[in-house]
């Protein structure tokens, strides 16, 4: 399970939304100076951000308590698929494809582009379906 800490700042009619900042994790790697997401990394990084948790175990909280979340590691490692891997595979398909029906080089251009756009349509399909899921939601695990 992966987790990470929040604070509580609201509870609605039994939901609980909890607040977190964003921190990247160059600060502890090793190749700082020398790899160029850390530029990336930089822009996120301090951000608050708040979002609606599972409590299942209905463990008491209130506005203000520290607590950790968790979420599955192979409901992230799905949605790292659905979000980066599955547009790039649906492009490179469909680019293939039209090589093979002997298009021109802007033909293919075009049709992979379509292909990216499909593969994102595909991806916000997919994910809407699963999202309706419990296991890929994040749960109130335990309060600090």
């Amino acid at each position: 399970m992966l987790e990470e800490n929040g604070r509580v700042v609201r509870l609605e009619s039994g939901l609980v939304w909890v607040e977190t900042i964003k921190q990247s994790a160059c600060s502890s790697c090793s190749a700082q100076k020398g790899c160029g997401q850390r530029l990336l990394a930089r822009i996120g990084d301090g951000k608050r951000m708040e979002i609606q948790v599972d409590n299942p175990q209905h463990l008491e909280v209130k506005v203000n308590d520290e607590v950790t979340l968790g979420v599955g590691e192979r409901s992230f490692l799905t949605a790292s698929f659905l979000v980066y891997l599955l547009p790039l595979l649906v492009m490179f398909i469909v680019a293939v494809v039209a090589q093979g029906y002997g298009l021109s080089e802007p033909e293919v251009i075009f049709s992979a582009a379509l292909g990216l756009a499909g593969g994102f349509l595909l991806t916000r399909f997919i994910s809407g379906r699963i999202s309706r899921s419990c296991s890929y939601r994040p749960v109130l695990l335990r309060r600090i």
